[in-house]
């Protein structure tokens, strides 16, 4: 049997795929052998790569409609073919709710959610003349699962692209399968731009099960999952990425109270 987890041959785009979580993703469908395409604003001054081979780039905002017809024309075009696309271009700077302006919400919205169906409807057109079809995987987040104070329109877009997913699986099948991948904390190299110090990376671990953040190629290891034969009757799901997830303040709260009277908690 050949391995379910060679991707020789098979072209992949990443939205975003140069830096962050992107770059994991990347670099872990260049190890299994892919061909990785990877679309930003602006060209890195390094591209992604591993043990000699190098994704290539393609310039281009997946918030633009007619950028977004572009970068899928020219990876059809250059590549022959596109197999798998992960729409991990995301984000959203912190902003209160009662405070983001209409246009604010309305970038955050585009970027997290109308971007990423602009991009599966092109290359859905692709993969549906394609004799495999291919896998398009969206990377949601736990913000879009529970509250997300300071973000409210980045989470809300998020639970819009897990909907999407649902319904975007049940209208391009069989053809082309359609996942999601809900992530938790994950430590890149732009994790000080969110929990501040080593002090505050560590605070953070504390609040999840498993103890620490997630690496970036952990998120990666799944998105290979969904888009390799191992998931070939998986479409319409969404795989929850978290470490267990947050402990719940209430036990937090609950317990720092009993230990203050001597008592102890059950477990």
């Amino acid at each position: 049997m050949s391995d379910p987890l060679d991707f020789t041959g098979r072209v992949v785009l990443v939205t975003g795929g140069a830096r962050g979580l992107g770059l994991g993703i990347t670099l872990r469908f260049i190890e299994l052998g892919a061909r990785v395409v990877v679309c930003g604003r602006s060209e890195p001054d390094t591209l992604p790569g591993r043990e000699g081979r190098t994704a290539s780039f393609v310039a281009g905002d997946v918030r633009d409609p007619e950028s977004c017809a572009r970068i899928v024309t020219e990876v059809a075009s250059s590549e022959g073919r596109l197999d798998v696309l992960v729409n991990n271009a995301g984000g959203s700077p912190y902003s209160l709710a009662a405070e983001a302006s209409p246009n604010f919400s309305r970038k955050i919205v585009e970027l997290n959610l109308l971007g990423p169906l602009n991009m599966s409807q092109l290359a859905n057109a692709v993969m549906q003349a394609q004799e495999n079809g291919g896998s398009i995987v969206n990377i949601a987040s736990v913000s879009g699962i529970r509250p997300s104070p300071g973000t409210a329109a980045y989470g809300a877009a998020k639970a819009g692209l897990i909907n999407l997913t649902q319904t975007l699986a049940v209208e391009w099948a069989p053809k082309v399968r359609v996942n999601a991948v809900t992530a938790g904390l994950i430590r890149t190299e732009q994790a000080h731009h969110h929990y501040g110090s080593e002090a505050g990376i560590a605070a953070a671990s504390a609040t999840v099960p498993l103890g620490r953040l997630a690496d970036p190629s952990e998120i990666a290891d799944v998105c290979v999952f969904l888009a390799s034969p191992l998931a070939s009757y998986v479409t319409g799901s969404d795989i929850v990425v978290h470490g267990g997830g947050e402990r719940p303040a209430y036990l937090t709260a609950v317990e720092a109270a009993m230990h203050g009277n001597g008592a102890e908690v059950g477990r």
